[in-house]
């Protein structure tokens, strides 16, 4: 599937996937494990961490993935509030320096939480303008993967649509695909920035089947500007996208908004629209 077709409204994608089939015993599939990335209500958790996460959980998510910060509380309190809450991490953001600085002690704390990814939010331009940098970079990612091991954690990469550049006649993402072992790295797509960029899912799912395990789920407006939307409020055809999410390997969605006008709005629009869709 091109890029064209990827990218087309999503009235059409809402109605294919909520209109049922006459006189067929054809079963919708839905999703499960829609969780939220707190960086959305960014400005809520600096208010209260507490409030914010029992906002969320009374929308209705199961999961949250944390966004490179725990805002002042220790690892146990966390997994507490979780708990208290019927929440669940499996997933939080890192910056590529946490896999340079005490990096067993941030692996200790992700193992307190139950966090079963640690996933590099993304890299600097330095990190990936070259091959010789990339290959430095999956070097990093090949050490720590090693130490993560140890505490049940993998680690995971999530794309913006710098990856999509071309380094040496290949895009970014490729090499990083191409130079890490599926045992050391998964990945976590971001189907906004990966639609901006110009990339195609389902190629990458194709090609590196399984490779998927984590997706960013948020909206795109039309070419050029790709605006970001509530999911469901843009142009990517999710029910299209998830019909193929076992080849990818997806087992959980994490909703994403970067600027939200009503970011706890915004998060309730997005999981209604995921419960609510069928394909």
């Amino acid at each position: 599937m091109d890029r064209r077709t990827f990218v087309k409204t999503a009235g059409g994608a809402a109605a294919a996937a909520t209109l049922p089939l006459p006189n067929s015993s054809f079963a919708w599939d839905h999703l499960d494990k829609i969780g939220l990335q707190l960086y959305t209500v960014r400005d809520q958790m600096k208010g209260s961490v507490e409030r914010t996460l029992s906002q969320v959980a009374q929308v209705g998510y199961k999961e949250v993935e944390f966004a490179n910060n725990y805002f002042g509380r220790p690892p146990r309190a966390i997994k507490q509030l979780l708990d208290d809450n019927g929440l669940s991490a499996p997933a939080a953001h890192i910056s590529l320096d946490a896999l340079r600085g005490p990096w067993n002690r941030t692996l200790s704390d992700a193992a307190e939480i139950e966090h079963k990814w640690l996933v590099i939010a993304s890299a600097a331009d330095s990190d990936i303008n070259s091959f010789d940098a990339i290959k430095r970079t999956t070097g990093l990612i090949h050490k720590a993967a090693e130490d993560a091991k140890f505490y049940k954690i993998r680690i995971g990469y999530h794309n913006h649509d710098a990856e999509f550049r071309e380094v040496g006649g290949k895009r970014i993402y490729d090499h990083l695909l191409e130079l890490t072992k599926p045992s050391e790295l998964d990945f976590e797509m971001d189907l906004y920035w990966i639609t901006k960029g110009g990339g195609d899912p389902l190629a990458y799912w194709k090609r590196w089947p399984g490779r998927f395990p984590i997706v960013h789920v948020k909206d795109a407006g039309p070419a050029p500007t790709y605006v970001m939307e509530d999911v469901g409020k843009g142009t990517i055809k999710w029910a299209e996208l998830f019909a193929h999410r076992k080849e990818a390997g997806i087992k959980h969605y994490f909703v994403e908004h970067d600027q939200p006008a009503d970011p706890m709005a915004s998060a309730k629009a997005s999981y209604e629209y995921l419960k609510a869709l069928q394909f």
